[in-house]
């Protein structure tokens, strides 16, 4: 397996499956999973209702999710300590990739 940690990541492509690798655990990722769902859902909410307020909850439900399932099922930091833009963008990617069954819980 390649050495991801010491590297830094030029591109989106390239960091991707390193995400995969610190989200091997499947209560993890479903956390990530349902915390990726609500924050969508939040925003159609507040966007659909132009009821701003809803959107102080997205980190909250995104990091809360995420962060429950790297210290207590991952066991290790998440990525978004070094790497917030691509973790962020990561996220989205391995949620729909949960849906179409590219990546499995």
């Amino acid at each position: 397996m390649k050495d991801f940690k010491a590297q830094n990541f030029e591109s989106l492509k390239e960091f991707y499956p390193y995400y995969l690798t610190e989200h091997q655990n499947s209560i993890s990722k479903l956390l990530h999973f349902i915390g990726t769902g609500l924050i969508i859902l939040i925003l159609i909410l507040g966007l659909l209702t132009a009821d701003y307020q809803y959107l102080w909850f997205i980190p909250l439900v995104g990091y809360g999710f995420a962060w429950v399932g790297h210290f207590f099922f991952e066991k290790n930091k998440p990525a978004t300590f070094k790497h917030p833009f691509y973790s962020l963008a990561s996220d989205f990617m391995m949620f729909f990739d949960i849906l179409s069954g590219k990546v499995k819980i």
